[in-house]
């Protein structure tokens, strides 16, 4: 079992699903591919395990985003009220720069 996550025009999750093992074919497809067919989709594989095993960074995440240079997927910002929001390019997550709030949000 897998998760999959389909992407619009602008890279961004409209949807997860579950499906076939990543190393399995379907119709002798790889199951990204499969999953795309008659879809307006791109699909790639997620993984609840990404931040340990470093497959894509995140887990995809509905109004996230897929950065397909970086092969990553990143949450959507949270609203921290301040405009220190930063985007940490080594893990993929959103930090906030100012000392006095939490820096991993």
């Amino acid at each position: 079992m897998a998760h999959y996550a389909y992407l619009d025009a602008n890279n961004v999750v409209v949807t997860v699903i579950v499906g076939k093992d990543e190393t399995e074919t379907i119709d002798g497809l790889d199951p990204e591919t499969y999953y795309s067919l008659g879809t307006p989709y791109t699909v790639k594989r997620t993984s609840y395990n990404a931040a340990t095993n470093g497959f894509r960074y995140n887990y995809a995440y509905i109004g996230g985003y897929y950065d397909p240079e970086a092969d990553a997927f990143i949450e959507p910002a949270t609203e921290c009220g301040h405009p220190e929001l930063i985007l940490n390019t080594t893990n993929y997550r959103w930090e906030c720069s100012n000392a006095e709030h939490p820096k991993e949000l």
